[in-house]
């Protein structure tokens, strides 16, 4: 495996009911360092299953996922320690509703990365700097708007220190003057260099942003390109049909 690529996924399967429905079937698919790569699809295309599948929060029911070369499906592997170098930011916030904005930051990096208070207090204030944030360090979740929640949770991930980052629907929950907020703060990750895998219906944000697009239906990858020739010359039908509807 070259070493430019930080993520593929070989022939991967999901199936449930004993494999009447085929969330992904057959997918096949590379993330090189630094890239952006923003998977779009009509819902139940399979492409937040698809996010899941590559830190193990679902289970392939088939295939392999290598990490930094490594098998992750493989029954051997400590897919936590895997995952420590994998942020996920989700649709809805998922931070802890009892803890400080700071606290909801420091935890995992203290528990999981061995950092003391104050160097994991420090890179904490230093990344709610970055997304404009700072002054609400001692706030809690319910005193925040939907998108200050997703900005911390995006920042939330960065703590950990993440090789790549996965994002899954992050701005379907927000009130549309919240989005771009959001879409700001990925974009910026985004120049500094960060490897992203990106599930999105913004279709603005892929063709801005987005370094490889990644058409899915009904669980297979139906066409992969440049956001330019995705959007500005797409080959299938499918592709066509669908852009019509979102654009």
């Amino acid at each position: 495996m070259k070493d430019d690529i930080i993520i593929r996924a070989e022939d991967v399967k999901k199936y449930y009911n004993g494999g009447e429905i085929k969330a992904l079937d057959g997918v096949t698919a590379e993330v090189g360092r630094g890239e952006v790569v923003v998977v779009i699809g009509p819902s139940g295309s399979g492409k937040s299953t698809f996010l899941r599948c590559l830190n193990l929060l679902e289970t392939p029911t088939g295939g392999h996922i290598y990490f930094e070369g490594t098998d992750i499906t493989a029954r051997n592997v400590n897919i936590n320690l895997h995952r420590q170098r994998m942020g996920m930011v989700f649709q809805h916030f998922n931070l802890f509703p009892n803890m400080t904005v700071l606290r909801n930051m420091t935890i995992a990096p203290m528990k999981l990365l061995k950092k003391s208070k104050a160097e994991a207090e420090e890179r904490a204030m230093g990344l709610l700097k970055r997304v404009g944030l700072e002054d609400r360090a001692d706030a809690y979740p319910q005193q925040l708007s939907g998108g200050q929640k997703q900005r911390i949770a995006i920042v939330r991930a960065l703590c950990m220190e993440p090789e790549v980052m996965l994002f899954d629907e992050p701005t379907s929950a927000l009130d549309p003057e919240m989005v771009g907020e959001v879409l700001d703060v990925m974009k910026n990750l985004a120049v500094a260099g960060m490897t992203m895998v990106v599930v999105t219906h913004e279709m603005g944000f892929a063709r801005e942003v987005g370094s490889r697009v990644i058409f899915m239906d009904e669980g297979h990858i139906v066409e992969e390109n440049t956001p330019e020739q995705i959007f500005s010359n797409p080959g299938s039908d499918r592709l066509k049909q669908f852009l019509a509807k979102v654009l």
